[in-house]
């Protein structure tokens, strides 16, 4: 993807390779075509955990929409979890290939302080408490801007019933602050 076609792409990766140390990331595909879904996932590791970064929510070979301003729906996901082995694990992709088929089958975008409970454990079994995501601006990755316009990163952060409970009863924003005192990557670490 070295071409000026996926200027998108690029530019990206660009931000990425800003943040984190001189390496190969490990890449997927999920099937979906360019404009229809998450295109592919990109790990890498970073001080003991990995940083998932998606590529297809925004146009990352054409421009083809009509605001001239925003890539396609303006946002990649983020997601960090502890490295515990050789790769993520395998929900990881999961969870973001269903967020990005979320966003493309309703049309609904996501932004910081929103937050979403898919209906059970995020990581598919009930080996964890987390049962809901919160988003919010990446903490190391800022807004950039591409070809196609511009883009930001928004972390997928998993929380649990409790702490769901709380942000709709204050909001997103403070919760996602008490739990950055202590983590403030907002890792998701499913054994918490």
């Amino acid at each position: 993807m070295e071409d000026e076609s996926a200027a998108g792409w690029d530019a990206i990766e660009a931000a990425v390779a800003a943040y984190v140390p001189a390496q190969e990331p490990l890449h997927w595909g999920t099937g979906a075509l360019p404009g229809q879904g998450v295109y592919g996932i990109s790990a890498y590791r970073v001080d003991g955990h990995w940083l998932l970064v998606t590529f297809g929510l925004t146009e990352l070979f054409a421009k083809e929409s009509d605001d001239a301003g925003t890539s396609g729906f303006g946002f990649e996901l983020t997601l960090r979890v502890p490295a515990t082995g050789e790769q993520p694990a395998p929900w990881t992709l999961t969870l973001l290939d269903r967020l990005g088929r979320y966003v493309f089958s309703t049309g609904q975008v996501f932004a910081a302080g929103h937050r979403l409970s898919p209906g059970g454990p995020i990581t598919g079994s009930a080996d964890t408490r987390l049962t809901a995501v919160a988003f919010a601006d990446d903490p190391a990755l800022g807004p950039i801007g591409t070809p196609h316009g511009a883009v930001r990163f928004l972390t997928v952060f998993g929380i649990t019933e409790d702490e769901l409970r709380a942000a709709k009863e204050t909001s997103t924003a403070d919760v996602l602050a008490s739990l950055r005192a202590g983590n403030p990557l907002l890792v998701t670490d499913p054994a918490r």
